[in-house]
Parts: structure tokens; sequence; C-alpha cells
């Protein structure tokens, strides 16, 4: 089993994971698949390259597993004392084990260290079990974004909460 220097988690009889700053190019394929395999409008390299090009306000935290260096992730801004969350995903076979609850507080502590109070962050109106996973963590719906998403077109839930 490789030793990962980041936080390792096991939840009930799941395999190991650990959750770890992005690093290089490799964590980036990672992170690319996992988008493709989660979203019908993925960023795309070129997205992901602009914006670690300003590595204090752009932040991204993977989860690996000993078979698979890249399963989740979540990509993140620090804007003085909030933190707007761009995108969050798990690999879908991995989902429904608390992984992606264990990343976003991890999300939520590196936060409060680089001194952020707030998150927020949108999600599709359509998207339940994303709004489950965000309700349970302490997020409220305070605004509705009109026909943000496209592939297909719906309105964003704005939703904050405190960190």
């Amino acid at each position: 089993m490789q030793n990962w220097p980041g936080t390792r988690v096991q939840l009930n009889n799941t395999q190991p994971y650990w959750i770890d700053h992005l690093d290089g190019d490799e964590d980036l394929d990672g992170v690319l698949f996992v988008e493709s395999e989660s979203f019908t409008n993925p960023w795309t390299r070129e997205m992901y390259a602009w914006e670690l090009q300003n590595r204090s306000v752009c932040h991204i935290l993977v989860v690996r597993t000993p078979e698979r260096p890249v399963v989740g992730f979540c990509a993140f801004w620090l804007v003085v004392d909030e933190i707007h969350i761009n995108n969050v995903a798990i690999l879908p076979d991995l989902r429904g084990q608390g992984i992606g609850t264990t990343l976003m507080n991890r999300v939520f502590d590196e936060a409060t260290r680089l001194g952020a109070r707030r998150a927020t962050l949108e999600v599709r109106a359509s998207n339940e079990g994303a709004r489950r996973l965000y309700e349970r963590l302490g997020f409220y719906v305070a605004g509705t974004r009109r026909h943000y998403y496209t592939n297909p077109v719906e309105d964003a839930l704005v939703l904050w909460r405190d960190c």
C-alpha cells in the first residue's frame, strides 16, 4: 500500500483513501477524468491550467486510493475571507460511501486554515444527491441564478455556509 502524505481515512469496510493537494500533471489528468465522468459540461485542461496560474487563489484537493491516484477532487478559490467551491466530484462508482463528506470537511478545514470564514457554491437545481450532501454540510439556499448551466440549460441554486 502506498503511503500518501495527505489525510488518511477509512470508512467501515470501504477501501482506505487519502486527501491531498493536487501535485502535477498526473493529478490533473485524474481530475479531468473525474470531471468527464461526473459533469455534462466538464472543465477542460486549459481551464484548469488558467486557474492554476494563481496558486494563492486556486486550491485543489484530490482524493486518492491505493489503486487509483485520483478518485475525487474539490477545486476552490480563496477570495479574501471566503471560498468559492468551483467543482467537486467523486467517481460515480465510489459515491455514497462518505468520501464526498470527508473531502468537503477537509476543504473547510483547509479554508479555515487559510483564513476563510464562509463558503459558497452553485449547484444544479436538479442535482438531488449533491443538494442533500450540501444540506447535510450546513449549506443553505441564498438565491437562484436563472439559466446558469448549459447542456442542458438549468437554474443554479446559490448556497452559502459558515466555515
